[in-house]
């Protein structure tokens, strides 16, 4: 799952949010360098990507996007997902996505010193051009894909990304509204989060 989802998953604390977005930067057991809250956000984020990488729907959304994307299908994914997210936002959330953005972005700035190296490069960014916010619209994930092909490996092929996406528009947010309240599920019955502004809905 990609950023709005992890911190949607991590329950109220702002210490186990931080790990959760700075898992995939911290590899191995450095995780142990951090106080207890932390090391269970990072462990967190490791099951959650294990739970996605491995779910069948999710494998379904992917196939989609192999032809350019090939082993980064699931990024693109991800990234998407965490789009209907938005879409969906009054679905899974109490709370205003705007309220959530602002309290993950104070987190991020009151715990700055514990932030690996390549987070607080980044993180000003990130703020600046409100990535999150911007998932809503299929131009602003267009933005994020390009931009991310510039700063990483992922190919540029944001055109076909937004084309697979327009086709298989329906399909894939019937895929994320049927994997996304199992992830949620996994998360609060397996770790103990209760993820206190969720909307029970009997899915």
């Amino acid at each position: 799952m990609n950023v709005l989802a992890h911190i949607y998953l991590s329950g109220d604390s702002e210490k186990v949010i931080i790990g959760n977005y700075i898992g995939d930067y911290v590899k191995g057991r450095d995780y142990l360098k951090y106080t207890e809250p932390v090391r269970r956000g990072i462990i967190l984020h490791r099951h959650i990507d294990d739970f996605t990488d491995r779910h069948p729907v999710v494998h379904r959304s992917k196939i989609h996007f192999t032809r350019k994307y090939h082993r980064y299908a699931g990024v693109v994914v991800d990234i998407l997902y965490d789009h209907f997210l938005t879409r969906e936002w009054d679905f899974f959330s109490r709370r205003p996505l705007e309220s959530v953005t602002y309290n993950f972005y104070r987190a991020m700035v009151n715990n700055l010193d514990i932030l690996p190296d390549k987070v607080k490069a980044s993180f000003p960014f990130f703020i600046i051009n409100n990535w999150i916010e911007s998932y809503q619209t299929v131009s602003g994930i267009k933005h994020v894909l390009r931009t991310m092909s510039r700063r990483t490996t992922l190919p540029n092929e944001a055109r076909f990304a937004v084309k697979m996406l327009k086709r298989n528009y329906y399909s894939l947010n019937e895929d994320f509204m049927e994997f996304f309240p199992q992830l949620i599920d996994y998360v609060e019955n397996d770790f103990d989060i209760q993820i206190s502004h969720r909307i029970r809905i009997p899915f």
